[in-house]
């Protein structure tokens, strides 16, 4: 069993939840760290529950070398914030919604996706944007800032975590 659980979260979980799910797996099987770190990702709404990705993250994911295509949409639920010792929104509205959401006395720390940027990093904001609206150029720079993140993030779960 994983001694951290890490749960990233976005509006639907079709498009950057579970990209980031996907690429974190394969950076943690990578580090040598999956038996140690269990990732999943939901979304905040019930819309998608049980599709798989949206076919743009998957390809995107896919021509970078990261399988998405086995996951499905699940919805965030309140026991979550026990199962999940970091919970990591992709942009500052999931956070907030989070947040509001978080009942008292629960264990799940919640964060924001791209706080986890290196501090030399010039990011793009705070937000990994939506790319559901867009297309391949929107999913492709999601992942990239996905990818640039997870360094950090992988860093603050050894020194703060494990």
């Amino acid at each position: 069993m994983a001694e951290v659980g890490v749960l990233f979260v976005c509006t639907g979980n079709i498009c950057r939840s579970p990209t980031a799910e996907g690429v974190a797996r394969k950076l943690l099987i990578d580090a040598g760290l999956d038996a140690r770190v269990a990732v999943d990702s939901a979304g905040l709404g019930g819309w998608h529950v049980g599709d798989p990705p949206d076919p743009r993250a998957i390809e995107s994911a896919r021509r970078r070398g990261y399988e998405l295509s086995a996951q499905r949409a699940r919805r965030f639920g309140r026991a979550d914030f026990d199962d999940f010792a970091l919970i990591v929104g992709m942009d500052r509205g999931h956070v907030a919604q989070l947040r509001a959401r978080r009942p008292r006395g629960t264990a799940g720390e919640v964060r924001l996706f791209l706080e986890f940027l290196a501090a030399d990093d010039p990011g793009f904001g705070d937000d990994v944007p939506d790319p559901y609206y867009g297309g391949t150029a929107d999913y492709e720079l999601s992942l990239d800032l996905i990818e640039r993140g997870l360094p950090g993030l992988i860093e603050t779960l050894m020194r703060d975590f494990l």
